[in-house]
């Protein structure tokens, strides 16, 4: 087939490559623009940009797909279909409708379940016990299409970046079957009533609390894992927490309960297992307080 692929961050590289290595035409790739970023803040342009360039693919990174301008140059490039996997942008309806077979979306939950654009640390952060793929046939409400294939997998004690990387190889295979048996898939229209929304990330929510139970935190800290990273000051400094484990104990919300750097919190207590300080690389917690001691009886804010 002959496809535009639009996507952006590395969940939809392996959804990129599978295509291509499927043998698919990719006859142009759509990216958000290069973005600042690192110390020097110097352009970087997306992983999907990178995979792209790679395999000899054309690349477009319009700021907008509103204007009749880029409306009439995506529609120039006679697509049979159009993949959409964490592209960025809303695509208008004579986008939608300029593949002959139409858009179809990867997107990481079970819909109608975590509608949005965080879906995966959504339903860490609610402990759903599974989530997965959907390959859903875009329409021009957010996430409301009807479904043509979904895959689950346990979400367990995995954090947001390790069940990023395994959606997005489920995505890639799921997507890859999708367009292999399109013309006897018949899509189901999601049940509205059983929606549910993934708003975007704000960086305030990663601010630890313990005086909420350990259970909540322990999740809190797997859905921030790797960015932003949940997090909680020490004597005026910022600590990112990367990993933790419920533990036994009891005490005032926010106290170390020994030298381990085992918290109490609102309902049982918390051990965290590997830390960040700003500026220094990710640590397990032994070989952070040996630089800097948490005493049994340390308040944390």
């Amino acid at each position: 087939m002959r496809i535009i692929f639009m996507g952006t961050p590395g969940f939809a590289v392996p959804t990129l490559a599978a295509l291509a290595e499927a043998g698919h035409t990719i006859v142009a790739v759509y990216t958000q623009p290069p973005r600042p970023a690192g110390r020097g803040k110097k352009l970087q342009p997306s992983p999907v940009q990178v995979e792209a360039e790679i395999r000899g693919i054309a690349v477009r990174s319009p700021v907008s797909l509103k204007n009749a301008g880029a409306q009439a140059e995506f529609a120039a490039l006679e697509p049979d279909i159009a993949v959409v996997a964490a592209y960025g942008l809303i695509l208008p309806q004579a986008v939608l409708d300029a593949p002959r077979h139409g858009c179809l979306n990867v997107h990481a939950s079970i819909l109608p379940h975590w509608r949005g654009a965080a879906p995966i640390q959504r339903s860490i952060l609610a402990g759903d016990p599974v989530t997965g793929i959907t390959i859903m046939q875009m329409e021009a409400g957010l996430d409301t299409g009807p479904m043509l294939a979904t895959a689950r997998t346990p979400v367990e004690d995995k954090t947001a970046g390790e069940l990023t990387e395994e959606l997005a190889e489920i995505g890639a295979q799921l997507m890859v079957g999708t367009l292999i048996d399109l013309p006897m898939l018949h899509a189901v229209p999601q049940d509205d009533s059983e929606a549910s929304y993934a708003p975007k990330i704000d960086k305030a929510e990663a601010k630890i609390d313990f005086a909420r139970p350990a259970e909540a935190i322990e999740r809190q800290v797997r859905a921030f894992a790797p960015f932003p990273g949940a997090w909680f000051e020490l004597d005026g400094e910022r600590i990112k927490v990367l990993k933790a484990e419920i533990a036994k104990g009891e005490g005032a919300a926010g106290t170390a309960l020994d030298d381990a750097l085992t918290i109490a919190c609102g309902a049982s207590a918390l051990r965290l297992l590997r830390v960040q300080r700003a500026g220094k690389p990710v640590m397990d917690a032994a070989d952070f307080l040996r630089g800097k001691p948490v005493p049994e009886g340390t308040e944390l804010a």
